[in-house]
């Protein structure tokens, strides 16, 4: 086992990946700020759960097709992340940890109104309820270990383009 840093990191480099992992044992991945990842990285990291990154990518484009690409660095606590936008807004967050990546979404009120009358699944409306509010609305977070969050992953997607 590899020693634990005083500020409660492991750390280690595999080419240009460099995995952190906190006291809560996430994954913390491409903190290096100098290295954006490229396809490759993102493919080597993600494992099993890439495709299902590429899948929400292609559906976002495909029901939005201007949508932006865009990595962005956060600071070593969080690493490089990857934002989907509109003009305006992010449509959803993407952030890549050690075989597994992590979403969020924002939604207003009238978005947070017809997830609630959506098929979604019932623990995604129970988190976005209970969701802290903030000035751009509610956010839900989501780790992405399979494929059981994908349809309702299109769903949040669907709704967060209509409003």
């Amino acid at each position: 086992m590899q020693p634990v840093s005083p500020t409660g990191y492991l750390s280690f480099n595999l080419k240009t990946i460099t995995f952190k992992k906190n006291k809560t044992m996430d994954s913390i991945i491409f903190t290096d700020k100098k290295i954006m990842p490229v396809e490759n990285d993102l493919l080597m990291a993600l494992c099993n759960t890439y495709e299902i990154w590429q899948q929400l990518s292609s559906y976002v484009h495909l029901k939005y097709p201007a949508a932006i690409d865009l990595w962005n660095y956060s600071g070593d606590k969080y690493g490089w992340s990857f934002r989907i936008k509109d003009k305006k807004r992010a449509i959803i967050y993407l952030s890549p940890r050690d075989r597994f990546f992590k979403v969020a979404m924002v939604f207003g009120q009238k978005a947070t109104d017809a997830i609630m009358e959506s098929q979604v699944a019932e623990t995604l409306k129970s988190e976005l309820a209970s969701s802290q509010v903030y000035p751009e609305g509610r956010v839900i977070r989501m780790d992405v270990m399979n494929e059981s969050l994908l349809n309702d992953l299109k769903t949040l997607i669907d709704i967060k383009i209509a409003h």
